[in-house]
C-alpha cells in the first residue's frame, strides 16, 4: 500500500467490518489481476544498498520516475515516499530498507501484467543507470548486514521498527532485508472467498518452494532455500501464519474480522500524524481504549483499512485476496507468480480440483510444510513423496486453468507461456535457490557478489 487511508466513515459493529470485505465480491467477468514486486537498489560500483538521500538515492530515483511517468507524488512529513497513478493504475512505494515496489494496476490478462512489469523495469533502468544504480531480483539481501540497510522516512516504519523486536527475533530482517512477488486476486462471493483462501493457504508452501530464492545471508549460504520464508516464522505470531481457523466450519468474512480485531495495532493516523498505539487491539480501540490518547478516538473505516494492511498472514484478505508466499526473483518470475495463481483460482472447475487436492491435508501436515519448506524447498518430504511431486500436480492444474482462459489470449500466445519458468524449474527438480547455490559452488567460485551481475534487472 503506497498511501495510508484517512476515510473518516465511522464503524460500530463486527457486521459493519465484515460488510466492507464483502464489498469486494464481484462477478467473474470483472475479475482482475494485481501484481506487486519488490527489488533491491544497489550502487553499481560498491554493490552497497542505496541510501534514501543523495544523488544516487531512493529519493532521486523516485523524483526521476515522477518526471518520467507523471504520477502523483506521495509524501510523508515532506519527504517523497512513493508515486500513484490516479487514473486507476498502479503505485510505486518503498519498503523499510529501500526496496522499490511496483503495486500494479488491476489488469484483465497476464499478458497485460507482464507488459506492465517489463515497462516498469525499463523505466526504472532509464532513471537509475545514469545514477550508477542497479536493481536486484532476489528474496533476501545476499551480502548486506542488517546494520548496512538504510531506513526510509515513513512514519509507520518507525513505529514498526520499534515494535518488531518485542514480538519476534527476525521482524527487522523481514522489514529491511527481504523482497517478494505477490498477486492480488478477486472473489465472487463469500463462499468463493472461502475456497480460494483455503486453497491459497494450503498451497502457499508449495509456491514458496517453487519460488524459493533466498539462500544467502551476510555474504554466505544460510542453510535455507527460502530464508525469507523462515523469517516469517519468527516475525510476529499475532499477525502472521497459515491461519488454521480458515479451515474450520463457519469460516467467512466475520470470522476473519474476529481474528483481525484481536491483533495488536501499529498506529492510528490523524491528518498527517501517525500515533503509536502498539499493544492495543482494534477490538479494544472499538470499546474506547484510545480515548484521551489520540485525537478523535472513534474508529473509522480508514483506521480499519490501515489495520488490515498491517496483518501479514500467508494469504491476506481485504476486498481481494493477496498471495504472499513467494520470494522476489528474476523478471520472468514476476510474470510466473500471478500466472500460477490465476490458473489455479480463476477457473471454477480447476479451483474445485485444487480444493480436492488439499481437502484432506491435516492441520499438522500444513504446519509441517510451512516449517520445513524454507529449508528444503522442492525436496521437502510429503506423504511418501516430495513437495516437487505436489508442485507438478499444482502446475498441471494451473496450466489447465490458463488453457480454459484462451478467450483472453493474444493471437497464438495463450497465457500458459508465462508458466515457462516454473515448468523449467520443476523439470530439473530445482528451485531458483538451487540454481544460485549451484553457481556459488561452481562458476562463481564462492563469490556471492556475482549475484549482482547475474540477477540484476
Amino acid at each position: 500500500m503506497a498511501r495510508d487511508t484517512v476515510d473518516t466513515t465511522p464503524i460500530e459493529t463486527v457486521a459493519d467490518l465484515a460488510a466492507t470485505l464483502d464489498e469486494g465480491s464481484k462477478p467473474e467477468d470483472r475479475f482482475r489481476i494485481g501484481t506487486e514486486h519488490e527489488k533491491f537498489g544497489f550502487c553499481l560500483n560498491e554493490l552497497s544498498p542505496i541510501p534514501y538521500e543523495g544523488p544516487n538515492g531512493v529519493q532521486a530515483v523516485l523524483q526521476g520516475m515522477e518526471k518520467l511517468i507523471g504520477w502523483e507524488r506521495i509524501e510523508d512529513a515532506g519527504k517523497i515516499i512513493g508515486l500513484s497513478d490516479d487514473r486507476g493504475g498502479g503505485a510505486i512505494s518503498i519498503e523499510p530498507g529501500g526496496q522499490f515496489e511496483l503495486s500494479g494496476a488491476p489488469l484483465e490478462t497476464l499478458h497485460e501484467t507482464c507488459r506492465e512489469a517489463n515497462q516498469h523495469l525499463a523505466q526504472v533502468r532509464q532513471i537509475a543507470e545514469p545514477m550508477g544504480v542497479g536493481f536486484l531480483g532476489i528474496g533476501m539481501a545476499p551480502t548486506w548486514a542488517r546494520s548496512d540497510m538504510p531506513r526510509m522516512p515513513k512514519s509507520r516504519y518507525d513505529i514498526m521498527t520499534n515494535y518488531m523486536p518485542k514480538v519476534g527475533s527476525l521482524g527487522l530482517d523481514m522489514m529491511y532485508r527481504t523482497s517478494t512477488i505477490q498477486v492480488n486476486l478477486d472473489f465472487s462471493s463469500e463462499a468463493d472467498m472461502v475456497t480460494k483462501m483455503r486453497v491459497g493457504l494450503a498451497l502457499q508452501p508449495i509456491a514458496t518452494a517453487i519460488f524459493a530464492n533466498s539462500p544467502f545471508t551476510d555474504g554466505k549460504p544460510n542453510g535455507f532455500k527460502s530464508f525469507r520464508a523462515q523469517i516469517w516464522t519468527d516475525t510476529d505470531t499475532d499477525r502472521t501464519g497459515d491461519m488454521p481457523f480458515a479451515f474450520e466450519e463457519g469460516f467467512g468474512f466475520e470470522r476473519y474480522v474476529e481474528w483481525a480485531l484481536d491483533v495488536p495495532m501499529y498506529f492510528v493516523k490523524r491528518g498527517e500524524t501517525y500515533y503509536d498505539v502498539t499493544g492495543t487491539t482494534f477490538r479494544q480501540f472499538m470499546t474506547g481504549a484510545l480515548k484521551g490518547k489520540v485525537p478523535d478516538a472513534t474508529p473509522s473505516l480508514g483506521d480499519w483499512n490501515n489495520h488490515l494492511s498491517t496483518l501479514f498472514p500467508d494469504v491476506r484478505l481485504k476486498k481481494y485476496i493477496e498471495m504472499r508466499g513467494a520470494d522476489g526473483g528474476p523478471w520472468r518470475r514476476i510474470c510466473a507468480l500471478p500466472a500460477l495463481w490465476v490458473g489455479l483460482l480463476y477457473d471454477k472447475g480447476v479451483l474445485d480440483q485444487a480444493n480436492e487436492l488439499v481437502r484432506d491435508w491435516t492441520r499438522e501436515e500444513r504446519a509441517a510444510l510451512r516449517r520445513d519448506v524454507p529449508k528444503t524447498a522442492l525436496q521437502t518430504p510429503f506423504r511418501g513423496g516430495t513437495v516437487l511431486d505436489v508442485a507438478k500436480q499444482v502446475l498441471a492444474l494451473s496450466q489447465e486453468g490458463l488453457k480454459r482462459r484462451n478467450r483472453l489470449s493474444e493471437g497464438d500466445l495463450d497465457e500458459r507461456v508465462h508458466l515457462a519458468p516454473i515448468e523449467e524449474g520443476l523439470a530439473s527438480g530445482m528451485c531458483p535457490a538451487d540454481v544460485l547455490l549451484q553457481r556459488y559452488n561452481g562458476s562463481w567460485n564462492g563469490d556471492i557478489t556475482q549475484v549482482f551481475r547475474d540477477y540484476a534487472y
